[in-house]
């Protein structure tokens, strides 16, 4: 098992001069959610390419409960007044088609890193779409066949190989792997993220409190956030790039 930057080599053997970056997150959490749009958008600003290992940090295993509409829809809230262009907006569908589990979705993710699927750049490409379908379309990522229709979407994800590796059970020992791995000391939570060269950063640019108990009705409250931090996590990963060609 590797460590909690995921990848050992540090890049992966399709993208040889592109290190790779390992998060740790849950499609239902909002603030990975918006670690992750933030990291995109820098990285498409810069042209960039940036190329992600997914793992779960399934917080419904963690917690031993459904995804908590009641904790989800306030941080949606705050973090979407904070950042408009996320295009984020409360639940818009029925309330018995709210997403109950993202553990579909995430295997799914894990199940996309095959190569017959499309290998990092598929897997990254579907948790994107993903959380995409959650946060602005309201769209049920715990439905197999929804999950299906998004892939259909992704342009280097495979569907028809997806579906058939999630028919043979793909993804679902990767996740709960990772929450075992994820319940050691080196994970601290949703999102984390690794480098090979050691760098680590949980939650980064977000500075937020509950004002109370948010299973007795405190709300969140955004201080600030701050998107410095991925124009200095992607020079990290330029440099890396430029040490990786040089070898």
């Amino acid at each position: 098992m590797t460590g909690p930057s995921g990848n050992d080599s540090g890049r992966d053997s399709g993208n040889d001069n592109v290190p790779v970056l390992t998060v740790w997150s849950d499609i239902g959490c909002p603030w990975a959610s918006l670690a992750l749009h933030t990291l995109h958008a820098a990285a498409e600003r810069r042209g960039q390419t940036l190329l992600l290992d997914h793992h779960a940090f399934p917080l419904e295993l963690f917690n031993r409960q459904p995804t908590p509409k009641f904790i989800v829809d306030p941080e949606v809230i705050v973090i979407a007044a904070c950042r408009p262009e996320l295009g984020w907006r409360l639940w818009q569908g029925k309330e018995s088609e709210y997403p109950v589990t993202t553990l579909p979705a995430l295997e799914a993710v894990q199940a996309a890193k095959d190569p017959a699927v499309g290998g990092l750049r598929a897997s990254g490409e579907l948790d994107r779409a993903l959380r995409r379908a959650f946060y602005a379309e309201s769209r049920c990522i715990s439905v197999h066949s929804v999950i299906l229709d998004i892939a259909e979407e992704c342009a280097h994800v495979d569907a028809g190989a997806l579906q058939a590796a999630l028919a043979r059970g793909a993804g679902r020992a990767e996740v709960y792997e990772q929450w075992r791995t994820a319940q050691g000391p080196d994970i601290q939570g949703s999102p984390h993220f690794f480098t090979a060269d050691g760098y680590a950063a949980h939650n980064p640019g977000a500075r937020f409190e509950w004002t109370g108990d948010p299973n007795k009705g405190g709300l969140p409250r955004l201080h600030a956030y701050d998107t410095d931090w991925a124009d200095e996590l992607l020079d990290k990963l330029s440099a890396a790039a430029g040490r990786i060609a040089g070898a």
